[in-house]
């Protein structure tokens, strides 16, 4: 969905509400959940920032510079499992998952 990362409500992120551009150029909003790194790459775990959401949307994170990152969409179904299963690992205190 998302690729590129449009703005962040303030520089460090506390609140959590990181707004992305979708593919049709609509800012989308979305909630932090958790930033996974797994062999050497770093993943951001968000969701949509609405009530009917429940869903995650998973991004690779690259590096434009030291200011700028891309959020960069994951084709490889493996990787998003995986990616995701360790979300799950490690927020199982803190969320309920469905089996």
């Amino acid at each position: 969905m998302a690729e590129n990362k449009k703005n962040m409500t303030n520089e460090n992120g506390e609140d959590g509400i990181i707004v992305l551009t979708n593919d049709l150029g609509e800012d989308v909003e979305f909630f932090f959940l958790d930033c996974i790194e797994l062999r050497g790459e770093e993943y951001i775990v968000l969701i949509e920032n609405n009530d009917e959401a429940n869903q995650v949307v998973i991004l690779k994170i690259e590096s434009v510079d030291d200011e700028h990152e891309n959020y960069v969409g994951i084709d490889d179904e493996d990787l998003l499992m995986e990616v995701f299963d360790l979300f799950k690992e490690r927020n199982k205190d803190t969320f309920g998952f469905e089996e």
